[in-house]
């Protein structure tokens, strides 16, 4: 992009750190690129580990800014207007702000609801289609949909232009030597991001008396290990394992890239687990309705994965019960191969912000207004 454009990106956040995450990535990406992005997020305090050194480096070109403020029409009234609006994984614009817009811009920002992430069959007929505004103050406005995914077609993935050469240079030895200075080389280094797995318990029991050390994030991961240990017999030996100090997303991909199988969750840890290119079971995010099924159907079948490793999804998630498949050296392999052949798949498609920033309505109208390449 050779044209500066002041973006705004609204986000609520729900689930702990994933949507703040992917709306903090995609706001470095932005700056990184040379745009101006001002962040409106209701609870910001995970940026002060997830992002210090964006912070520290960016703030010129990224303003993080209280929810409530957007409400505010003096604050309004003194700043610039935004060219592109995002408003990230279903949240609402304030009323306020987007009634400010209307009585004072000549015409509409671009105005982009980014969705969440899927592979299921309809996201390419979804993505990239106009949403008329139908009530409110801005009624006759139109929105776009813009739906990340693994296919052409889809709004793609985030990925950072230098993020493969920095891959390359990451020395896992190094790593490995400084953060577990006690660990045998030839011990399995294994990172676990979760929720509440009904499955825990008996992976960790898979774990004991095994050359394999356990690397627990700390919040529901942490809370979650510990309450599966204290219902080990006591005489009981557990598994070797220890909790992850909190990171910023560089680090986090680091870590991801030094172990030799990760558990991940939500979307943006997902995300990260398929660029490091390692062996890897994901946690969907649990849904009442049990629409997380599908979805995780879906992505099984997309990324090709062999039947032991749908089979430890499954368990993991809760979609049957059993069994979970031990992580011995061939499967490994065989996990390891399927998730470099996906990434492969995924380098040969645009990332998100290459298509975020040339989006077009499906409808075949216009470029969406105010974004330029």
């Amino acid at each position: 992009m050779n044209t500066r454009r002041l973006w705004d990106i609204f986000c609520t956040v729900i689930d702990n750190h994933g949507d703040l995450g992917v709306c903090w990535r995609l706001a470095r990406q932005l700056a990184q690129t040379g745009q101006s992005v001002r962040l409106w997020v209701d609870d910001a305090s995970a940026l002060g580990w997830m992002g210090p050194d964006g912070l520290r480096t960016s703030l010129q070109d990224i303003q993080v800014l209280p929810w409530a403020d957007a409400s505010d029409t003096d604050i309004l009234a003194s700043m610039s207007a935004a060219d592109v609006w995002i408003e990230a994984f279903g949240c609402t614009l304030p009323e306020a702000f987007v009634a400010h817009a209307v009585a004072t811009l000549k015409q509409q920002p671009a105005w982009i609801n980014l969705e969440y992430l899927s592979a299921e069959s309809w996201v390419p007929r979804m993505h990239g289609l106009p949403s008329p505004v139908m009530s409110g103050p801005a009624k006759g406005w139109t929105k776009t949909f813009f739906y990340p995914g693994f296919i052409t077609g889809t709004g793609g993935l985030l990925r950072e232009s230098d993020l493969m050469p920095r891959q390359q240079r990451f020395v896992r030895a190094a790593w490995r030597q400084r953060h577990a200075p006690g660990l045998a080389p030839e011990a399995l280094l294994i990172s676990l991001f979760c929720y509440e797995p009904a499955a825990l318990p008996q992976f960790l029991s898979q774990l004991v008396s095994t050359h394999r050390h356990l690397r627990v994030a700390r919040g529901r991961p942490l809370a979650a290990v510990q309450q599966a240990l204290s219902q080990m017999p006591t005489k009981a030996t557990g598994p070797q394992w220890s909790a992850l100090a909190y990171t910023d997303q560089d680090g986090f991909d680091e870590m991801l890239w030094a172990c030799d199988f990760n558990f991940v969750r939500g979307e943006d840890s997902l995300v990260r687990a398929l660029w490091a290119g390692r062996p890897f079971v994901w946690h969907i995010y649990p849904q009442e309705d049990k629409a997380h099924h599908a979805k995780l159907e879906a992505f099984l079948d997309w990324l090709q994965a062999p039947q032991s490793l749908r089979q430890f999804h499954r368990v993991w998630n809760g979609l049957e019960s059993g069994a979970l498949p031990s992580l011995h050296e061939a499967q490994m392999s065989d996990w390891g191969e399927c998730v470099m052949a996906a990434r492969q798949r995924l380098l040969g498609q645009d990332d998100l912000l290459t298509q975020l920033t040339s989006q077009k309505n499906k409808d075949g109208g216009p470029r969406t207004q105010n974004i330029k390449q």
